[in-house]
Parts: C-alpha cells; structure tokens; sequence
C-alpha cells in the first residue's frame, strides 16, 4: 500500500484522516504545519500528500510553490480547504496539485481522491540553474517575481525607518533588516493588518475586502499575530 503525508493544522482532521487511511492498510505521517512538512518530504518521499491550504505559518499553497522551485514536487499532491476560492484551487492545480477536497470531507471522497491521485504519475518541473541566474541581496532573482526584486532593491537602499505603505504614504515603523526572515515578516503583516483594523473601524467585513482574506483565515491570522481586534475595537469606540 502507499505511503501517504498528511499536512493539516488541525489535530481533528489529522487524527480523521489518518485513522480511515489506516483502515484502508496506508502508511500515514502526519504533520501539523509546513515546518513539519518539509521535514517529512526530506526524510523519505511519499506516495502522495494531503495538503491544507490556510496553515498558521505557510500556507500549504506557498509550499507547495516551495517544493516545486526546489525539484521535491515529484509525488502527487491534493489540497485540501473548507474555505478556498476557485482561484486558489486553479493556482494550486497551476503550480502541480492533482486535486483539491473540500472540507468537511466525506470518507467516501477520500477514498476516491486517494486512489486516482495513486494513479497519477508526477514528473518534477524543471529547477532553472542557480549560478546562471542574477542575484538581488544574494537571492536569485530567476525565483522571485519582478515587481518585488524591484521593490526589495529600493527598499534595500533606504533606511528602515523611511518605509512607507503604498496607499495613502502609511508609515510601517522601523523593521529591523537584521531580523530573521520570519520575525521580520511577522512584525510587516503586524504593522499591516493594525493599519488596516484602524482604517476601517475594526470592521472585520471590511478588512477582509480591503486585505483580500476571508473573514476565517483573516480571524486566524490575527490571532497568529497575537492582534486582538474585538479589544481594539473596544478601545477604539471608547475614546
């Protein structure tokens, strides 16, 4: 039978998942996030992967962009959401998922996706050469869209301190550019989502309209950030 990754934030529907694949004589690995994910793709290929697009730390989507840019993408990978667009699922199928399953997800429609996913033979895009590809700030820039090497290189040459937002000259505050990856993007989404909280009165419909989030993954990220938008709302009509 196959080996087969389980990737999903949530412990009840890995826990489902997994138990239900068991049965069917599966061997099943579970990750929680994309840390653990990543892990389990170097350790040992597997026959294919269930994958959950909204994950606190990165979403199964920009994984999946990962593995793909680094050759790994050579099993098939199905998505999984109970909150994804038709064009989330068309990105995901664009970059080399083999399906997509709507949560909540019947026992039926696993077994079904599973089996033709099984079926499916995934030959890995090719990964361009590194040293042929110009570098911005030691990254190659073959990797990353145009538009953003742009702006990383004016960003890079100002102070920190001097970063503004793009709509209405909002400042972001000083962002460390020795912080690590993580904690520096932390820090912009934090910056990012208050400026946005404020601007529409703690609207939640509205700022998931301006941010382009729906109202669960924004909920979601929020609490990631450790952004209490009910308490800032409160605050806000007090004063």
């Amino acid at each position: 039978m196959a080996r087969i990754l389980v990737v999903d934030d949530e412990i009840g529907i890995r826990e489902l998942l997994s138990e239900i694949l068991y049965d069917e004589g599966h061997t099943v690995e579970v990750a929680e996030n994309a840390a653990q994910a990543r892990a389990a793709r170097l350790r040992a290929r597997p026959d294919l992967v269930l994958l959950d697009i909204w994950m606190p730390d990165t979403d199964g989507v920009s994984l999946l962009k990962e593995w793909a840019s680094q050759g790994l993408l050579d099993m098939p990978v199905v998505m999984m959401s109970g909150h994804a667009t038709v064009d989330t699922a068309l990105e995901a199928t664009r970059i080399g998922a083999v399906d997509f399953l709507e949560k909540p997800i019947t026992m039926q429609k696993l077994l079904q996706t599973v089996a033709s996913g099984l079926e499916r033979v995934v030959v890995p895009p090719k990964v361009p050469a590194m040293a042929a590809a110009p570098r911005v700030g030691g990254v190659p820039a073959a990797s990353a869209d145009v538009g953003v090497v742009a702006n990383a290189q004016n960003r890079m040459q100002a102070p920190a301190s001097a970063i503004q937002g793009e709509q209405g000259g909002s400042h972001l505050g000083s962002i460390s550019l020795e912080l690590p990856l993580r904690e520096a993007r932390d820090e912009f989404e934090r910056i990012y989502f208050e400026y946005h909280l404020a601007r529409e009165n703690y609207s939640m419909t509205r700022v998931s309209e301006r941010t382009g989030l729906e109202r669960t993954h924004l909920y979601r990220k929020l609490k990631q950030l450790g952004i209490d938008a009910s308490a800032r709302r409160r605050s806000h009509n007090n004063q």
